[in-house]
């Protein structure tokens, strides 16, 4: 049986992670999602999303739907994953002041369930004081190590300045971790569900979104670049994934069928630091040797991945499963 991808979405009080939900429900690009909150009280789920409520669980459009799950992560996961039809994506949205690593290895003890990363989102005006409170800056600090991406949001409510302190700051706590600076939680949705097809195809949904909007206010270093790796015959998959996950190479998400040097086809899924492999499916033939890939557009990683890619599309528009898998 497939596994379902399951996405944690932390960060503090404020920082922006309904926001980000509501987004990305309004941009599933045909996805079935699930989410799930610790209490419909303290997430607010746009009316015009919710279609309906029953038994705990507010049916929202386009076939998605939010459960509460209260003290039972575990069994309110395994519910949603057997639902009718399954989902193709399950999202959990940690409390604030939570902690997103212990989450995921709950969610992880779900049949079925694959955690494929952390996004920490970290709000650009408050972090610094956040993180010296004397009572909760341990757990603030804590919930940027834990994540395998961090979305630095509110980049609107600071100057320059101000926004790079904090970008150094989080690189000093949470090293190697790569960061995306937006407003208003505005990111790619492929880059939390994970790509469906080519970045070509990701870069287009992106612009009809949100993309030129976003783009237009990040800053130059943080413009998104959406390419295509291709990869020709055998290779050592888990070296790739590793390379693929490494920080120097810029990666925020990749998605790709490769031949394994046993013969195999294995997908490859890659969010921030963590990778996932898993045996690809039949149908997954006609895509092998190709990497669909987000990467923040930096000179360095433009120019380490122009010398590999035989097709890149150089459009800068705005720890892991199976038997092999790594934790940052």
């Amino acid at each position: 049986m497939a596994s379902t991808p399951i996405v944690v979405i932390g960060g503090y009080l404020g920082a922006g992670k309904t926001t980000l939900v509501n987004h990305l429900l309004r941009h599933t690009g045909g996805r079935r999602v699930v989410v799930l909150v610790n209490d419909f009280g303290s997430t607010s789920i746009d009316a015009d999303l919710i279609e309906g409520a029953s038994d705990g669980v507010l049916a929202l459009a386009g076939g998605c739907a939010c459960c509460s799950f209260g003290a039972d992560l575990v069994g309110t996961l395994q519910q949603a994953l057997a639902r009718t039809p399954p989902p193709d994506v399950v999202l959990i949205e940690c409390s604030g002041v939570g902690l997103p690593a212990a989450v995921a290895r709950s969610a992880g003890l779900a049949r079925g369930a694959q955690v494929q990363g952390v996004a920490v989102l970290v709000d650009a005006a408050e972090a610094p004081r956040q993180a010296r409170d004397p009572y909760m800056g341990d757990t603030v600090r804590q919930q940027w190590r834990d994540a395998d991406l961090l979305i630095l949001n509110q980049a609107d409510r600071v100057d320059a300045s101000a926004l790079q302190a904090v970008a150094q700051q989080l690189a000093l706590g949470a090293p190697g971790t790569p960061q995306l600076v937006c407003s208003q939680a505005l990111v790619p949705a492929e880059l939390v569900f994970g790509l469906q097809a080519t970045a070509e195809d990701a870069a287009r949904a992106w612009s009809l979104t949100a993309g030129r909007r976003a783009d237009a206010a990040a800053p130059a270093a943080q413009r998104l670049r959406f390419f295509d790796r291709h990869i020709d015959g055998a290779t050592d998959v888990r070296a790739l994934a590793a390379e693929l996950a490494a920080p120097a190479s810029g990666l925020l998400r990749a998605k790709g069928v490769v031949r394994g040097l046993d013969g195999a086809l294995w997908l490859i899924q890659v969010m921030g630091r963590r990778f996932e492999l898993a045996p690809a499916p039949a149908s997954a033939a006609h895509a092998v040797g190709h990497v669909a890939c987000i990467a923040l557009a930096t000179a360095a990683s433009q120019d380490a991945h122009r010398a590999r890619a035989s097709v890149p599309h150089p459009n800068p528009l705005s720890k892991p499963g199976l038997a092999q898998s790594a934790m940052k």
